[in-house]
Formats: C-alpha cells, structure tokens, sequence
C-alpha cells in the first residue's frame, strides 16, 4: 500500500524526468527540483497534520465561543443599565419638574426607542431552506438567511412609516446592525439564530405596501419559490414591544 508521501512524490519523478530531456541547464533542473521538492514537502505536512479535517476549524470555534461569551457578558450589562435607568425615571418622576419639558422627554424617549409601545403591526418572518434541499450545482451560502435580507425587510418598514420595530424581540433604534457570525446574526452583541422574526407598528396598508414594491425582498422571494427559503408575512392586531435596553454611544454625534 502507498503511503501519503508516495502518492506525492511520483508525480515530482515524472516532472524531473521531463526537465532532463527539456535541454535545460543543470542548474535550472536542479533549482527546480528543490522547488518541487519544497512544495510536495508542504503539501504532504498539512495532509498529515490535517488528519482529514479542516485546519481553519479550530479558528471557527475560538470565534463562535469568543461571540457566546461576549453575547453573555452584553445582556448582564444590558439587564444593569435597565435596572439604573428606571431608578433614575423614578427618581426624575419623585422630584416633579416642568410639565412641558417632561412630554418633550418622552416623546423623544419614544421616537429613541427608550419607551415599550404597543399598536397595530406587520410582521415578517425569514427561515433557511430545509436541510434536505441540496440543488445541484447551488451554492450553500444561497439557501440560508443573510444579514442582507433582513436589512431589506427592515429597510422596507421603515420606507413604510414604521412607528417601531423589533427584530427577534429586541428593539430597533437608530444604531442597532444587523451583522453574520457564522450561522448566526447579531444585535448589539447578542447571537441569534434562524427564523427571524422582524415587527413593525404603524399603519399596516402602507407597511404592506413597502414591502410589496421592494426590489431587494422581490429578490429574495424568488429564492422562496427556487429553494424554498422561508418568507412568511402576517398582520398583528396589537404588537407590544420593550424598551431598547442597552447601552447608547453617540460618539461622533454633535448637537
């Protein structure tokens, strides 16, 4: 039985044998050769400390782990700062104030995302294909949910007068992202996986409406009707959403 290194090595023989009968100095055959040589060493080393298995696997995993530690670390922050905010608006409430500029506070507060609401809604759910889709020729990377796609629908609500949103049940506000980490996406530092469910309250014709004439969503529906990825779109009578409770970093803004 051949080893891995055999299996190797004879086609550098054949190429050697080549060189020799190719007129070329011996210098040249020589430097080629070594260069050869090189290469099938290389090669035969990362076969045999691959062991059949992926060499970049042990990076995914660091990462993976590294997003789940930090994802747990961001929601006991996030459950703190909640915890001090509403001690601090009990306390603002205790002391009174002008009347004007506490509507003016909370309607800001609302718009910011910082108040739960509630209200009519349109919602949208996104899934990856089953498993047991396997198109020949497809590319895997075209039969799961991308950030991309949610941003589409996202952006579609907002085009259609969305009042407030939430993504996965966590709130939307101005510098929420949505990003991919492996098979998951992540909100303000939080993993989540598929399906993922995007609410929005307000007027629900024209939510309706928005997602309709999208381009991006329109695209995304043909891969429905290829692949059968998953698009489900509903409307809910009474949404109620949270307050966003995470921490909220304008660095660059300026009054």
């Amino acid at each position: 039985m051949r080893t891995r290194a055999a299996r190797f090595r004879r086609p550098f023989a054949r190429a050697h044998r080549g060189l020799r009968r190719s007129g070329r100095s011996p210098r040249q055959i020589a430097m080629t050769t070594l260069v050869c040589a090189v290469a099938g060493f290389m090669i035969v080393s990362s076969a045999v400390a691959a062991r059949g298995t992926d060499l970049r696997a042990s990076r995914n995993t660091d990462l993976i782990d590294l997003v789940t530690g930090q994802a747990q670390r961001n929601q006991e922050q996030a459950k703190e700062l909640a915890e001090v905010r509403s001690e601090v608006d009990r306390l603002s409430r205790s002391k009174g104030g002008d009347s004007t500029l506490e509507s003016q506070v909370q309607a800001a507060s609302r718009q910011a995302g910082l108040t739960a609401v509630k209200g009519p809604a349109v919602a949208v759910t996104l899934t990856d294909a089953p498993a047991d889709v396997n198109p020949e020729g497809v590319d895997q990377d075209l039969l799961v949910v991308h950030q991309q796609d949610i941003q589409a629908v996202v952006n579609a609500f907002w085009r259609g007068g969305a009042e407030a949103m939430t993504i996965q049940g966590v709130r939307v506000i101005s510098t929420t992202g949505v990003k991919c980490v492996g098979n998951t996406v992540v909100l303000h530092g939080v993993p989540y996986a598929p399906p993922y469910r995007i609410v929005a309250i307000g007027d629900r014709t024209k939510l309706a409406a928005a997602l309709e004439n999208s381009d991006e969503i329109r695209i995304y529906k043909e891969y429905v009707r290829a692949y059968r990825l998953g698009y489900q779109q509903e409307t809910v009578t009474e949404a109620t959403m949270p307050a966003f409770e995470g921490a909220i970093e304008n660095q660059y803004a300026r009054p």
